[in-house]
């Protein structure tokens, strides 16, 4: 596994230009939190290699032409508040991603959470015809769903905690007895279908779990009930589309009981560990494992795979994968890669290649057939 890529090759002339849409804000709980991933992606990008175009979706679903966060990138990325800013005149779709003869678009979209991360902006932008970062529509949908991608890890093998799927309507005392047989407590109560721990509650016993389930499901009607772990928190950061290469891992130790939506976007209490102080052979071994899962789903572009390690009991088990992992100055997945020897702005440049790489092979295929 190489842990560096090649230096950015310059913009040649006769050569289309690459117009980067970066696609922020979204509908999902985690607006505010894309708001903030955006705005960093856009400090980072080389502003002479592509030609960078901002857009944003309402939490209403309206598209915007980001008309505040262009001017405030054209005066230079410490000009970009903390937060991209939303506001300008709105667009369509099909206008923000039409391309002319002499440039290449490609979309990066940066939005958590459901209506962005889980495969319904991946299939417009099929259908739009434009390569975009990250992965496609199958495996963003499959790492959204907690339940189903549980499903595929059990289908491959791949080591995981104890879980119960839930659904609304058969969410009752009945329920919670079994749920308290099968796991005990304390134990975990998340929405299926969310991310950045929103929805999310641990509960020491029945009034808990009862508090915990209601609140999960004020953000969706599937959800997935984990025993509560005993172990370190482990990330790796995953990068390629046939050719996947592992970063070294890193560790959260969370300033709260578990790492929260607060731990991970507000307080900075946390503390990363980066690399992660591993023996060696299970470093070698968590890597194996995060491509493995990665694998799994069908992921290609990136992703981030979290584990819980017990020591000296089951070792690694997969938690979760993210395919959308936030890019801000506390957030694991740049953070992991810097370590392994690639700095944020070739890892950008990186993902934008892969990009583009995918949709030309997939093209290929099309034209063969």
């Amino acid at each position: 596994m190489t842990s560096g890529s090649p230096d950015p090759k310059p913009t040649v002339a006769g050569e289309p230009r690459t117009r980067l849409v970066v696609l922020f804000g979204g509908q999902s709980a985690e607006h505010e939190v894309s708001l903030v991933t955006a705005r960093h992606v856009l400090a980072a990008t080389d502003s002479d290699r592509y030609e960078i175009q901002p857009i944003a979706i309402t939490k209403d679903g309206q598209w915007v032409a980001a008309d505040e966060a262009a001017r405030a990138l054209a005066a230079g990325p410490a000009a970009l508040p903390e937060a991209l800013p939303t506001g300008g005149s709105p667009t369509h779709p099909a206008e923000a991603l039409a391309r002319t003869e002499t440039e290449q678009v490609v979309v990066f979209p940066l939005l958590h959470g459901p209506l962005g991360e889980d495969g319904t902006v991946q299939g417009l932008l099929e259908l739009a015809g434009v390569p975009y970062v990250g992965c496609g529509v199958l495996a963003s949908a499959l790492a959204m769903d907690k339940a189903k991608a549980k499903d595929m890890f059990a289908a491959k093998d791949i080591p995981q905690a104890r879980h119960v799927t839930l659904f609304e309507p058969d969410v009752g005392e009945a329920e919670i007895d079994q749920l308290e047989k099968a796991l005990g407590y304390p134990m975990f109560v998340k929405p299926a279908n969310m991310g950045s721990s929103v929805g999310v509650s641990k509960a020491h016993d029945r009034d808990e779990l009862r508090a915990a389930l209601a609140l999960a499901l004020d953000y969706d009607e599937c959800l997935v009930v984990e025993e509560a772990v005993v172990g370190r928190e482990i990330e790796c950061a995953v990068l390629g589309n046939r050719d996947v290469r592992a970063s070294l891992p890193g560790e959260i130790r969370p300033g709260a009981e578990f790492y929260d939506y607060a731990d991970k976007y507000q307080t900075g209490a946390a503390e990363l560990i980066i690399p992660a102080e591993l023996p060696e052979a299970v470093t070698a071994e968590l890597r194996a494992l995060a491509i493995r899962a990665f694998r799994a789903l069908g992921c290609e572009g990136m992703a981030r795979v979290d584990f819980f390690y017990e020591e000296g009991g089951r070792g690694l088990l997969v938690n979760e994968i993210n395919t959308i992992p936030g890019f801000t100055p506390i957030s694991m997945y740049p953070k992991m890669w810097e370590a392994t020897g690639l700095r944020y702005p070739d890892l950008i440049d990186e993902l934008i290649r892969l990009a583009v790489e995918r949709y030309d092979r997939r093209a290929s295929r099309r034209r063969s057939g």
